[in-house]
């Protein structure tokens, strides 16, 4: 009986041996041996993490066991992981210009090219990407069967033919490859008649874009570098995008929003009453602008309830149609008719139309510490109310925003008696900012608008003392010819987290 029990125990302790030593794939880097591994590879993928991010820790079962399956490649291809958010690896993170967590990049030629990793986040889906990522960013055809392959009769794909590969065209088209091949596909021949569509006897240069809709392919010959990129990113996707439940469509609906031309969108309950119609004319006009800048879509407002928040729209407003241009400014024409579309887009294009703003209402008071600012309210309170102004730009659910509320409440007190300033907030998610002069990537994401319009973001660390002896150094006391009347700041405090910023 002795003997079995002292088995037994003998069996846990090398069963807990086994486990303490069972092998990690994804490798630790830290600011130690960071430059070192990433120089010694001309392929690695390093996730930027903080140990108390949730979605890190959903992330890493599925990481490392893509990292274990990788390790097999020929050759292994290495899946590594730093804790950004240690004040010891701030300078790298600062170098890559994390902004939040888990951010994902693609190194290559030991760090000389960094890559935004947009993929899927299960094992499976790493591995494919990975994969894919790892090898020629254009894939040569020498044989109609790799063409049907490649080309096959759902995907989109960028061909160039070219009489030798070699040459500017040539060069021209493998470095825009090597650009997009995060998101897009390329291949390249010598041979026109391996394809599967298309003029056969031409010798190139030519890029040829396959896709299964519309006209089902398109050549350009223009090798300019952006107009090269402009040629397949518009071309990728429909003439007119169906935002839907279909997953088929999905892949077009994330070009769509990547896309650098003015989207024009028309939002409408597909299975209401002249739903159709819409739908027709909207085509319709999308085919009378093509070439011209813009892209379209439809959603069907039951699967497009994102979109409609993101706007600060409502369903009330539906059938409608709204456009975005390159530089975030919007066009609303709310419960459009069909006989209206046209006429509305005409007006649009010639500069007839004022633009939307989405913005919260205006608060009816406003008598807390930290003022409400919102959109329609930024001018007025921030960029023309000739005060010192910190304004903090915040998503309800940000975890590190409501942190940081009572330390502003008690910074706004501590100026409660200076008439020149002015701390404030304002709902990034359901207010429309300008990209200029405010750039806000993550939350919380503060700045600061001198009585005299400077503007400067505050990187600092989150304390009240910190907070208030920034403002007391960035405000031109000469101006009004007055002396502080706040409290004394207190000792800055260093915190490991204060750069923290939540993704959007």
């Amino acid at each position: 009986m002795a003997f079995r029990g002292f088995a037994v125990f003998s069996i846990l302790l090398l069963s807990l041996f086994a486990s303490s030593q069972a092998k990690e794939f994804v490798l630790t880097l830290d600011h130690t041996n960071f430059t070192e591994t990433i120089n010694k590879h001309d392929f690695i993928v390093v996730e930027f993490y903080a140990p108390w991010c949730g979605h890190c820790k959903s992330l890493a079962p599925e990481y490392e066991k893509a990292a274990s399956e990788l390790s097999s490649h020929s050759p292994p291809l290495v899946l590594a992981k730093i804790d950004a958010s240690d004040e010891s690896n701030k300078g790298i993170a600062n170098e890559y210009q994390i902004q939040g967590f888990p951010t994902i990049k693609i190194l290559r030629n030991g760090g000389k090219s960094v890559q935004d990793y947009n993929g899927p986040r299960e094992a499976d889906g790493i591995v494919t990407y990975v994969k894919k990522q790892s090898g020629p960013a254009s894939a040569e055809i020498k044989s109609a069967a790799a063409a049907a392959e490649i080309v096959g009769d759902k995907n989109v794909v960028a061909v160039g033919v070219f009489p030798k590969l070699s040459g500017e065209e040539f060069d021209s088209f493998m470095a825009l490859a090597e650009k997009l091949r995060a998101d897009y596909d390329f291949a390249h021949t010598v041979d026109a008649k391996l394809l599967p569509r298309g003029e056969s006897s031409v010798a190139g240069p030519v890029v040829r874009l396959f896709k299964p809709f519309d006209e089902l392919f398109v050549d350009s010959k223009d090798f300019n570098g952006e107009a090269l990129e402009k040629f397949v990113k518009e071309s990728s996707i429909p003439l007119v995008t169906v935002f839907d439940n279909d997953p088929s469509n999905h892949p077009y609906i994330s070009k769509f929003f990547d896309s650098p031309a003015t989207k024009a969108m028309m939002f409408v309950n597909f299975t209401g009453e002249g739903a159709e119609s819409l739908k027709s004319k909207f085509r319709e006009v999308a085919t009378s602008y093509k070439g011209q800048g813009l892209a379209f879509l439809v959603g069907d407002v039951e699967s497009s309830q994102g979109a409609l928040q993101y706007f600060g729209l409502e369903e009330s407003q539906v059938p409608l149609v709204i456009i975005q241009t390159p530089d975030s400014k919007k066009y609303l024409k709310a419960n459009v008719e069909v006989d209206q579309i046209e006429s509305w887009m005409k007006d649009f294009k010639d500069g007839k139309v004022a633009a939307h703003k989405k913005s919260q209402p205006i608060p009816a008071e406003n008598n807390e510490p930290v003022k409400v600012v919102v959109a329609e309210t930024l001018d007025e309170i921030v960029l023309n109310s000739g005060k010192n102004v910190l304004i903090e730009f915040y998503a309800p659910w940000c975890g590190h925003c409501q942190k940081i509320a009572p330390i502003l409440d008690e910074v706004a007190l501590s100026f409660q008696n200076d008439p020149t300033v002015i701390i404030a907030k304002l709902d990034a998610t359901a207010n429309d900012i300008p990209s200029d002069p405010f750039d806000v990537k993550g939350f919380p994401t503060i700045y600061f608008r001198s009585a005299s319009g400077n503007i400067v973001a505050y990187e600092g660390d989150r304390t009240k003392g910190d907070f208030i002896s920034f403002i007391e150094k960035n405000k031109p006391t000469s101006s009004h010819g007055e002396e502080s009347t706040t409290a004394k700041a207190e000792e800055p405090k260093k915190t490991d987290k204060s750069a923290a910023k939540d993704e959007l």
